[in-house]
C-alpha cells in the first residue's frame, strides 16, 4: 500500500469481502464455546419476548373478556410475563457480561498479533508512512472490528432470528393480514435503499473531518515552539477553524438526513399498521376476529420495524469492519524483508572483524543504487571513521551491518560468517549503536540504562554512567537513577539525552559499536570527555564512527571517505592529508573555519 494510500484511507466503507470475513471468524473460533452458550441465551431470550404479545391475547381474550372476566387468568398471565421480563433480565445480564468478555479476548488477540508483528518488519515499511497511521491500526480499526464482533455478529443472529420468527407468527396468526401489512415493504425499501448509502457517505465524510482535526491538533501540539517562535497563532487559528467549521457541516448533514429518513420508516411502518387496524377492527366489528387477536398482532407489527433499523446499522458496520480488516490485514501479510534463514545459527561471540565484499544497495526495486561495490577489510578492534558529504552512503554502510537492511548486492561478514546466515537476534546483541538523535524511552533512567542489558550489575552501570558523566547531571535530580524521564526523555536536555543513549549501549558491552553523529547534540566539553572515555570504552572493540566535525576522528586507525555511495579514498589522518582529495578539502575548509570562529572570539 503507497503511502497516499496510507493517507487518504482512514474511516472509509468497503465492499463487503468474504475472505476477508473468514479470517476474522478464524479470531472466533478459539471462543466458539462461550459464542454458542451466547447464542442460545439470546434465541431463548427472543422466544419468551415473542410470547408476550400471545400472552397478552390471551389476558384481553380470556381474563378481561367482555362481560365474562376471569381474574385467575389475569393474575396468572401476569405472573407469567412478570417471570419473563425476570427471566430476561438475568440472561440478558450473562449475555452482555459473556459477550463483552469474548469480545474484549478476541480483541486483545488481534491486537497482540498486530503489535507483534509490527515489531519485526523491516525499517522500508516504516520509510514514509506516518507514525499515527501505523499506529491507528493498533487502535481504530482492532475497534471497529471488535464493535463487529462484540454486538454486530450477536445482532445479526438475533435480529434475523427475530425477524423470521415475527413473520412466521404473523403468516401463522393471519396470512392475508399479513400480507395486507406488509404491502408498504416496497416504499420502505425505496426509501431506505436510495437514502443508506448518503447517511453513510456523510457519516464517513464527517469521520474524515474529525481525524483531520485531531491531525491538526497533534501537529500543533508537538510544533508549538516553532508556531510562537514564528507568531502563527492566528493563521493557525484560521485553519483550524476551516477544519472545524467542515466537522460542524459534515455532520449536521449527516444527523439531518438521518432525522429524515428514520421518522419517514417510523410513518411507513404506521401506515402499514394503519391498514391492519382499519381492516382489523372491520373484521372484529363482524366478530371473525377477537380484539386481543388484533392488539397482538399490531404488538407484532411494531416489533417488525426494530430489527429492519438494527440490521441497516449493522450493515454499515459490516463495511466499516471490512476496511479496518483490510488495513489490519494488509500489515499482517507483510512479511519483513529482513528476517531470520531457516537454517540460521547463532552467532557466537566475535572479535570483529569485518568485510564487505562488494556490496551494492538500494531502497527499492525502482529507486537508484546508494552504494555500488563497496570493499572492506576492517580488523577487530580497529577504530574506523566514515566521512563524507550528506547522502553519500555513510549511515546506509552502518545500517547493512546491523542488518537493518539487507544488502542488494555482495555479501557482509563478521569473523568470516555471512550475517545473513545468523540470526538477528545474536548479531545485534554483539553490536551497539548511538545515534544522532537516540530515542529515550519512559521510564526511569536506570531502566533506559539497563534496556540493553537488564542482568548488569550496579557496579557495571555505575562504571558506564561514570565513563559518560550521567553521573554529575543524575545527581541533580531528587530521585538519582530512579527519576522518570518522561516521554522521548523530556525531563533532559538534549545532551542529557544523548550522554543517556551513550551509557545504555556501553552497558550492553557491544563487540562493535557504531556512532552516527553520536556526539553532534553535545557541548563541546562534554564532546572532550565523551571522546577521553571512549579511549577506554573502545578498547579492543571494533568501532565504526560517522562525524563531520574531522577533529573528532583524527585518532582513527582508517578513514573512509564515502562519495557517490562509493569508497573514494581511505586512510589515516596524516595519509589522507598528503593526498589531494576530497577528506583534505573537507579538512581545510573546517580548519579555515575554526580558525576564523577562533580569531572572532578573540576579538
Amino acid at each position: 500500500m503507497s503511502q497516499v494510500e496510507w493517507d487518504s484511507d482512514e474511516l472509509e466503507e468497503k465492499p463487503f469481502n468474504r475472505t476477508y470475513m473468514k479470517r476474522l471468524f478464524k479470531y472466533v473460533l478459539p471462543y466458539r464455546r462461550v459464542l454458542t452458550i451466547v447464542i442460545i441465551i439470546v434465541l431463548f431470550n427472543m422466544a419468551l419476548s415473542l410470547a408476550e404479545p400471545l400472552l397478552l391475547r390471551v389476558i384481553i381474550d380470556k381474563g378481561i373478556g367482555l362481560g365474562n372476566p376471569n381474574f385467575k387468568i389475569i393474575h396468572w398471565i401476569g405472573f407469567s410475563l412478570l417471570a419473563i421480563r425476570i427471566i430476561g433480565w438475568v440472561f440478558g445480564y450473562w449475555h452482555t457480561k459473556l459477550i463483552n468478555f469474548t469480545g474484549q479476548r478476541i480483541l486483545f488477540d488481534l491486537r497482540q498479533q498486530l503489535f507483534n508483528h509490527l515489531q519485526t518488519l523491516s525499517f522500508r515499511f516504516f520509510d514514509g508512512r506516518p507514525a499515527g497511521k501505523i499506529m491507528s491500526r493498533i487502535t481504530n480499526d482492532t475497534n471497529a472490528i471488535g464493535e463487529l464482533i462484540n454486538g454486530g455478529l450477536i445482532t445479526i443472529v438475533m435480529e434475523v432470528t427475530h425477524l423470521v420468527g415475527i413473520v412466521a407468527i404473523l403468516l401463522w396468526m393471519d396470512w392475508k393480514l399479513a400480507l395486507l401489512s406488509f404491502i408498504t415493504m416496497p416504499l420502505l425499501y425505496l426509501i431506505v435503499g436510495k437514502m443508506q448509502p448518503k447517511i453513510e457517505s456523510s457519516w464517513s465524510r464527517s469521520r474524515k473531518t474529525m481525524s483531520a482535526i485531531n491531525g491538526n491538533v497533534n501537529e500543533t501540539i508537538q510544533g508549538i515552539r516553532v508556531i510562537q517562535a514564528f507568531s502563527r497563532q492566528k493563521a493557525n487559528n484560521r485553519r483550524f477553524e476551516t477544519l472545524n467549521s467542515n466537522n460542524k457541516s459534515a455532520f449536521m448533514r449527516a444527523v439531518t438526513l438521518e432525522s429524515t429518513v428514520w421518522p419517514a420508516v417510523e410513518m411507513i411502518g404506521m401506515i402499514g399498521t394503519c391498514i391492519v387496524l382499519w381492516f382489523g377492527a372491520k373484521l372484529v366489528m363482524d366478530q371473525v376476529l377477537t380484539l386481543g387477536f388484533i392488539m397482538a398482532f399490531i404488538n407484532y407489527l411494531w416489533r417488525f420495524w426494530g430489527p429492519l433499523s438494527a440490521l441497516s446499522k449493522v450493515y454499515s458496520q459490516v463495511l466499516s469492519a471490512m476496511a479496518s480488516a483490510e488495513r489490519i490485514f494488509e500489515v499482517l501479510d507483510t512479511d519483513p524483508e529482513v528476517k531470520d534463514q531457516t537454517d540460521a545459527k547463532p552467532l557466537k561471540t566475535i572479535q570483529g572483524s569485518v568485510v564487505f565484499e562488494n556490496v551494492s544497495f538500494r531502497y527499492g526495486e525502482d529507486k537508484p543504487e546508494v552504494l555500488h561495490g563497496v570493499n572492506l577489510q576492517i580488523k577487530p578492534g580497529q577504530r574506523v571513521a566514515l566521512v563524507g558529504p550528506t547522502g553519500a552512503g555513510k549511515s546506509t554502510i552502518v545500517n547493512l551491518l546491523m542488518r537493518f537492511y539487507d544488502a542488494t548486492g555482495g555479501r557482509i561478514l563478521i569473523d568470516g560468517q555471512d550475517v545473513k546466515d545468523v540470526t538477528l537476534e545474536s548479531l545485534r546483541r554483539q553490536m551497539g549503536i548511538v545515534l544522532q538523535d537516540s530515542f529515550i524511552f519512559s521510564g526511569t533512567i536506570e531502566e533506559n540504562l539497563r534496556y540493553g542489558n537488564e542482568d548488569a550489575s550496579d557496579e557495571a552501570l555505575m562504571r558506564a554512567a561514570t565513563s559518560v558523566r550521567i553521573d554529575k547531571f543524575v545527581s541533580a535530580f531528587a530521585d538519582g537513577y530512579h527519576t522518570q524521564v518522561e516521554e522521548r526523555g523530556s525531563k533532559l536536555s538534549v545532551g542529557q539525552r544523548q550522554l543517556l543513549a551513550f551509557g545504555r549501549v556501553l552497558l550492553s558491552d557491544p563487540r562493535i559499536l557504531i556512532l552516527d553523529e553520536a556526539t553532534s547534540s553535545v557541548d563541546t566539553e562534554t564532546e572532550q570527555h565523551i571522546q577521553s572515555a571512549l579511549q577506554t570504552v573502545l578498547e579492543g572493540r571494533t568501532a565504526f564512527i560517522i562525524a563531520h566535525r574531522l577533529s573528532t576522528i583524527r585518532d582513527a586507525d582508517l578513514i573512509l571517505v564515502v562519495q557517490d555511495g562509493r569508497i573514494s579514498e581511505q586512510g589515516t589522518h596524516d595519509e589522507l592529508l598528503k593526498i589531494d582529495g576530497l577528506y583534505r578539502k573537507l579538512y581545510r575548509t573546517q580548519f579555515e573555519m575554526q580558525q576564523s570562529l577562533t580569531m572572532q572570539t578573540g576579538a
